[in-house]
């Protein structure tokens, strides 16, 4: 399915295969482990970071998941009866979590190919994300090593620390194709 959907739509997958499970992991590692929460997955794909995820979350936790290609969403609900997957583009993040009874989420968990996207797109997003959060939620994504020297990848970068008062570049994924690096923020900035 990930290699179908990438061949079909290569402006909208960031990546060559599915993110490896060591990423998946150190990605749910900021997941609140206690007492329920509300997390919101971004750009899901076909779900290599959700089980994980789901692994980590309390019970009685909502773990809802935002996807733009019709044809993921299809599978992930066929795949993942237990996530709560919404059709539609993280732009109207905060109509779509509306809709869904959500007002507030604890964690943002981000897998959309922040460095095919220009930089207003990739601020926007991030001010979206940013919205929803509580005061002491965590914004998590990731990047890849290979794309450090873009001018995309720079952008993004300096969009997190426009956005976020606390940005967390993690140790590198090194076993992950291609390697990675996983970002943790805190605090969205007013």
């Amino acid at each position: 399915m990930f290699v179908g959907r990438a061949v079909q739509n290569p402006s909208k997958v960031g990546a060559v295969l599915p993110t490896s499970e060591h990423v998946a992991r150190a990605v749910a590692d900021v997941v609140p482990s206690h007492g329920p929460s509300t997390v919101l997955e971004l750009g899901p794909g076909t779900g290599a970071l959700s089980d994980p995820i789901r692994e980590r979350i309390a019970p009685g936790s909502r773990h809802l998941a935002v996807e733009i290609d019709p044809e993921l969403v299809r599978y992930l609900n066929r795949t993942k009866p237990w996530l709560e997957v919404i059709h539609g583009d993280a732009s109207d993040l905060r109509k779509l979590l509306a809709d869904a009874g959500v007002d507030r989420v604890d964690a943002v968990i981000s897998s959309i190919p922040w460095t095919l996207l220009p930089g207003d797109k990739q601020r926007e997003l991030l001010h979206e994300a940013a919205a929803v959060m509580t005061p002491g939620g965590v914004f998590t994504t990731v990047t890849y090593l290979t794309t450090l020297w873009r001018a995309q990848t720079k952008e993004f970068i300096g969009a997190l620390d426009d956005t976020f008062d606390e940005v967390f570049p993690r140790s590198a994924v090194w076993r992950n194709v291609p390697p990675a690096r996983v970002y943790a923020c805190r605090r969205p900035k007013g």
